[in-house]
């Protein structure tokens, strides 16, 4: 499982921006946890990851929007730290409602 982190951003200027990034949003949610309001944290297998990278591509515009991945790789939990508020938690523990 690699840890991967999408950023967005997206053009909001008029109503098809805004329906793009409630799109972008809801898909990402699908994957992974909030981190900022255009940043989450996935943790996916290859097949996943590049699901992902397709559905988000297919949302955008891609002469207004943008799309980042940054993959983490496995040995994720060395490489990330958290200072302030909103702290994390477990994304491979159990989900707990």
């Amino acid at each position: 499982m690699l840890l991967v982190l999408v950023t967005y951003d997206v053009s909001t200027t008029d109503a098809a921006g805004r329906r793009r990034l409630t799109q972008v949003a809801k898909k990402c949610v699908n994957y992974g946890q909030r981190v900022q309001n255009s940043v989450f944290e996935c943790i996916l297998d290859q097949t996943q990851f590049t699901k992902l990278k397709h559905e988000l591509a297919e949302l955008i515009d891609e002469g207004k929007d943008s799309l980042r991945f940054y993959n983490l790789g496995d040995k994720y939990k060395t490489k990330v730290e958290h200072i302030g508020c909103k702290s994390s938690f477990d994304l491979e523990g159990p989900l707990i409602l």
